[in-house]
């Protein structure tokens, strides 16, 4: 398809209610013309972490204002857009099915066509939108919810070389900010206790560094801290901020130093197929981390690789990741009816073995 298209993105798979409009003419840049996202950390700080039920009220209550917000922000109305994209997961169920069924409402009122977006495809296209970058590429989803290394071949086709057997990074910051008594979201938090600690004064592991291949484990790592905490607490009575900094800078510069590792791994497969623009881009909350994004970027350099990292707000959870993966996926005559359903599981490599089990509900990732 050659024409110009303007899509509605629809995001709502985990604590991140957002809208967002894109137009894109073929051989130009993409234009974000409105971005909305409305975050839900107050509602849930008092519980340590996302609670879905809460979450997906919010989504139900926030989709709407944040289309129209999205509608107005850009000038268009419903009738100025050529179709609607929505995640369509995989995430929190009840906050997915929020936004697919917004999507419908929408695509029934005003004939539009509906294209339903894997959440981790809106993320691993998003350098496309960015930075226009040419498949194939290596991706390195980072986040609160995901870690997995993949390779871009099309809109449509990704090759997983590996990710997480456990937990994702974000997710060990944010347990780990639990456990030290620092504010939500963990990420942020522990950085900046970290940038005043000494990294090498607790020994914490390296999980599966001892083992070929890209898959990561980051469980045992948070358990090692768990266990240093309290070693020290037994034999001082307490921690001292001190302490606490220097417990965040361990546990971060072991959680820098794996990805690394498994970033150089992953760039050797991905250079065997070849690329003629070698290019690796990160994306998700944890791209943020200054210690973690200047390791990474030693390791491409030393490979001769470009190092992309889109924008933050771009990196993490948003709309006009999912419109642009939209209008990728129905220029490739990707087009979805009122069939389309909410899953909180949705794999974007199929053929790969399940990183964390599968069940009755399919493949977590």
């Amino acid at each position: 398809m050659t024409q110009t298209l303007t899509f509605l993105g629809i995001e709502s798979s985990c604590d991140d209610t957002a809208a967002a409009v894109i137009r894109h003419a073929p051989g130009d840049v993409p234009q974000i013309l409105a971005s909305v996202v409305e975050g839900q950390t107050a509602l849930h700080a008092a519980f340590g972490g996302v609670v879905p039920e809460i979450a997906a009220r919010a989504h139900a209550e926030r989709l709407d204002h944040c289309v129209e917000q999205a509608l107005v922000e850009s000038g268009l109305a419903l009738r100025d857009l050529d179709g609607i994209a929505v995640t369509a997961g995989p995430g929190l169920i009840g906050g997915v099915l929020s936004g697919v069924m917004l999507a419908k409402g929408l695509a029934a009122a005003t004939g539009l066509p509906m294209v339903g977006v894997n959440h981790l495809a809106g993320h691993a296209l998003t350098p496309r939108l960015t930075d226009q970058l040419a498949f194939p590429y290596l991706m390195l989803l980072v986040s609160g919810g995901h870690c997995q290394f993949l390779i871009a071949h099309s809109a449509e086709r990704f090759q997983r070389l590996g990710g997480t057997i456990d937990d994702a990074p974000g997710e060990a910051f944010d347990k780990t900010a639990k456990l030290l008594g620092l504010p939500q979201p963990g990420g942020p938090a522990v950085q900046a206790e970290a940038a005043l600690g000494n990294a090498k004064r607790f020994a914490f592991p390296r999980p599966l560094l001892d083992r070929p291949g890209c898959d990561m484990s980051f469980s045992g790592l948070k358990t090692a801290l768990l266990r240093a905490r309290d070693a020290v607490i037994a034999e001082r009575g307490g921690l001292t901020v001190q302490d606490r900094r220097d417990l965040c800078a361990a546990f971060q510069l072991a959680v820098a130093e794996v990805l690394a590792e498994k970033t150089r791994r992953a760039l050797a497969i991905y250079l065997e197929h070849d690329p003629a623009q070698p290019a690796l881009a990160v994306a998700g909350g944890v791209a943020a981390n200054t210690l973690i994004r200047a390791m990474l970027e030693t390791v491409c350099a030393k490979a001769g690789v470009r190092f992309l990292a889109p924008p933050l707000r771009l990196c993490t959870d948003n709309a006009a990741m999912i419109a642009w993966a939209g209008i990728e996926r129905f220029r490739a005559g990707m087009v979805d009816d009122m069939a389309l359903a909410a899953r909180p599981r949705w794999p974007l490599d199929a053929t790969a073995a399940p990183m964390i089990g599968s069940g009755k509900k399919g493949a977590k990732a």
